[in-house]
């Protein structure tokens, strides 16, 4: 029986472009070759070999141009299966303005947009934290906002929320243990992402069950509500017991250090097992 062809997108031109690298490597190295006959592509350079020559797409990619559906949707004019979330869900997600507002709309808890500190002031397109700044005094407000506006003209200026850091992972119709976040910097910024020491992370998040029933039930929820397929992970704030949803990660980073792979460890998929689903469900959904 021949071996699936699987692409492995990865690099971009995104303030992410190391990252997706670093989760595009991990990829590689845990796809089962007994599987898989497995091509690397990265972009922009390798944008040839994906036409015709690969038969299902692995995105690797994070940020601008690889999570906010402009990948997916030239992967749908090709034809061509790929995983995670499609073109309108990986918009959405991306897009934190418009994520926000249909948040609203769907009456689903996230923080108050405010004018003045303490705040947390970020970029409105972006991932991994890059630009995100928290303000603590008004007098910060003005370098905070020129950093994030060197990743995205638009920003969002959100309350200050200082509470319990947790995340949860959605694999399919399968929703994830909650995984608790404790950076060693003030926030979980990108240092802390993508560094062994950057922060301890337990799961399952040492919450009530009855609060970890509640982010599952909120992230089951806002995968639904965005059209979400595949996979993805959601962020969350825990402060006086109530979770407050941060944004959802529809391609989640999937380095040896990401918090995905560790939540599906905990019930028992390895992160080769991991990439077998997340694979057998690219090739389970209709292209859109």
């Amino acid at each position: 029986m021949a071996k699936l062809r699987v692409g492995v997108l990865m690099g971009g031109e995104s303030s992410e472009r190391e990252v997706s690298l670093m989760t595009g490597l991990e990829m590689m190295k845990n796809l089962d070759r007994g599987k898989y006959e497995i091509e690397a592509i990265e972009l922009p350079k390798d944008l040839r070999k994906i036409d015709g020559k690969i038969d299902v797409a692995l995105i690797a990619l994070h940020g601008k141009g690889g999570e906010d559906g402009v990948i997916q949707g030239y992967l749908e004019s090709f034809g061509i299966k790929y995983t995670g979330c499609g073109v309108l869900a990986s918009a959405v997600g991306m897009d934190k303005k418009i994520f926000r507002e249909v948040m609203m709309a769907n009456k689903l808890p996230i923080p108050r947009l405010v004018t003045r500190a303490p705040c947390v002031v970020k970029p409105s397109n972006g991932g991994s934290s890059v630009g995100v700044s928290i303000v603590k005094k008004d007098g910060e407000m003005e370098n905070a906002i020129a950093k994030a506006r060197k990743y995205d003209d638009e920003i969002i200026i959100e309350e200050y929320l200082k509470g319990t850091e947790v995340s949860c992972g959605i694999l399919g119709n399968e929703v994830l243990p909650v995984i608790e976040i404790v950076p060693k910097n003030e926030f979980f910024d990108y240092e802390s992402k993508y560094t062994e020491s950057g922060a301890e992370e337990i799961c399952p998040a040492r919450i009530s069950k009855k609060l970890s029933d509640r982010v599952q039930k909120l992230s089951t929820k806002v995968f639904k509500v965005i059209k979400g397929r595949g996979y993805a992970r959601i962020d969350f704030i825990i402060k006086n017991n109530k979770p407050y949803i941060l944004e959802i990660n529809t391609l989640p980073g999937m380095t040896a250090v990401s918090l995905l792979p560790k939540e599906a460890l905990v019930v028992g998929i390895s992160y080769s097992q991991l990439l077998d689903k997340i694979i057998e469900l690219a090739l389970k959904k209709p292209l859109e």
